[in-house]
């Protein structure tokens, strides 16, 4: 135990009334307001990317109106633009899209091929293998399976439309998104 030290050897303790330090004397820093660290800003990331989940849920298609419709009608369009950006530019959106068709028409079972590009999208991104395997997601829920996929490439900054290539370009240039152009005037 140590002697407590009488109130008046440590005058910068005393305050007065309105609790401001008296006139003349140093402040004591343990009483200072606590240390706020400045803001800094950081790069915005989805959290659910960030996390290893995707973007969106597998039955959220209409959160992309036009894709949906398409890959209902079409799925072939949609699946060769998301295997020409998960190969990386190896194989063209008209190729696999064909095989693709190919295999729809022939034995129904485009599934399964599917199902291997929606692993390697998986794999490059790290996300999670829900809300199963992949190949019954494909096998089960096709369309929304592709649908899911085109939005998380889409969420990651890629523009299926215009390609590998075109991508890459924009990522070289530094634009990663589209540009929002703003609403015309009304009167």
């Amino acid at each position: 135990m140590y002697p407590s030290a009488p109130d008046d050897q440590y005058p910068q303790e005393k305050h007065a009334a309105d609790g401001r330090p008296s006139p003349g004397i140093i402040p004591n820093p343990s009483m200072a307001q606590p240390y706020h660290a400045p803001y800094i800003p950081r790069l915005q990331v989805p959290a659910a990317a960030a996390a290893g989940r995707w973007s969106t849920g597998l039955c959220h298609c209409c959160d992309d109106p036009a894709n949906c419709m398409v890959t209902c009608f079409c799925p072939c369009i949609t699946f060769g633009q998301i295997a020409e950006i998960v190969d990386k530019g190896s194989s063209s959106c008209g190729s696999r899209g064909a095989t693709y068709g190919l295999l729809l028409g022939c034995t129904g079972l485009a599934c399964l091929y599917s199902c291997s590009y929606r692993s390697k999208l998986r794999g490059q991104y790290d996300l999670e293998e829900s809300p199963c395997v992949d190949c019954l997601v494909h096998f089960c829920c096709e369309t929304c399976a592709l649908c899911q996929e085109y939005r998380e490439l889409k969420e990651r900054g890629f523009d299926l439309g215009i390609g590998w290539e075109a991508n890459l370009g924009r990522q070289q240039r530094g634009v990663t998104a589209a540009p929002i152009v703003a609403p015309p005037m009304t009167r």
